[in-house]
């Protein structure tokens, strides 16, 4: 059963601060309220004060900047991210990870800025936002900062956003034309055991490409894997197709995962491997030109 609590709705940043400064910790900032609600009804958090920002013109908007980079509000739904004709254009691979996160309901009310507040670590957006550069864009009165989505999400249920900023929307930069890019899930519940992010995009000479890749939802946040990149380099898209298998073994040891429901440690870092490897071979034949579907029980491939 629900506490009573009051309810408010600003129509602008000052008035969310407002409002934040004038009932502090008692006070929980909410869009599509799908994981909030949860926990309200569980009893875990018993806020006094819900304060709903999805009136907010500044946290609604979807658009490309000047610069190329698109901007999505924090307010905008995973139903709208996947529908919206400008990231399918622009960034095609984060429309079909929309299509395909938990259900229809939480899509239509669900949001990017909820999902990335909330640092769900068994969630798929931030996974495959690390691949796309994305930044977080946070304001206060105090001015507006940016953080790149892997110093923002810092651990399970635990981001670096300040009590008195409001997360506005997230940047994030399409990649050039040749790109080959796949997200691979897996999971026998709602939420994914992991989920692989690759991208091969093209390098400096004809022919060749560079690794973009991440993993998510093996443990407390979602991970670029650096170092596994660097062990590819820039090379040619055949060269890259012999060393598949061995990327996917240095992914799978370069991953922390920890036990839970969804599976131990050492099935997590397996599945790494194997999913890792699915990941590459779609994103390789995509950058040749070729289509590359799932062919597998309980995996999603976008």
């Amino acid at each position: 059963m629900l506490r009573p609590f009051a309810l408010h709705r600003p129509a602008s940043l000052p008035d969310i601060a407002d409002l934040l400064e004038a009932h502090g910790s008692d006070a929980v900032l909410y869009a599509g309220g799908t994981e909030l609600l949860l926990l309200m009804k569980e009893g875990l958090l018993r806020p006094r004060d819900l304060i709903d920002v999805k009136r907010v013109p500044d946290l609604r908007r979807l658009a490309v900047d000047h610069d190329g980079a698109v901007a999505i509000g924090a307010a905008v739904s995973h139903h709208e991210v996947e529908t919206s004709p400008l990231v399918r254009d622009h960034l095609p691979l984060l429309a079909g990870v929309a299509r395909h996160v938990a259900n229809a309901r939480v899509r239509a009310v669900g949001t990017v800025g909820g999902n990335l507040a909330f640092a769900d670590p068994h969630s798929d957006l931030a996974t495959v936002l690390l691949i796309l550069d994305a930044e977080v864009r946070l304001w206060s009165r105090r001015g507006e900062r940016m953080l790149p989505v892997g110093e923002f999400v810092r651990d399970a249920y635990e981001t670096a956003r300040l009590d008195d900023e409001v997360l506005t929307g997230v940047r994030l930069t399409p990649w050039p034309p040749g790109t080959g890019a796949a997200y691979v899930k897996f999971g026998i519940y709602e939420r994914p055991t992991l989920g692989v992010a690759a991208a091969l995009m093209p390098g400096a000479h004809p022919g060749a490409a560079r690794l973009r890749l991440a993993i998510g939802c093996v443990g407390p946040r979602p991970e670029r894997l650096d170092a596994v990149e660097s062990i590819a380099g820039e090379q040619p898209l055949a060269r890259l197709a012999d060393r598949i298998d061995e990327l996917a073994a240095a992914a799978a040891g370069a991953v922390d995962p920890v036990d839970d429901r969804h599976g131990s440690a050492d099935y997590k870092r397996e599945m790494t491997r194997v999913f890792v490897r699915r990941a590459l071979h779609a994103a390789l034949a995509r950058a040749q030109g070729r289509e590359h579907r799932a062919r597998h029980a309980h995996t999603v491939l976008v």
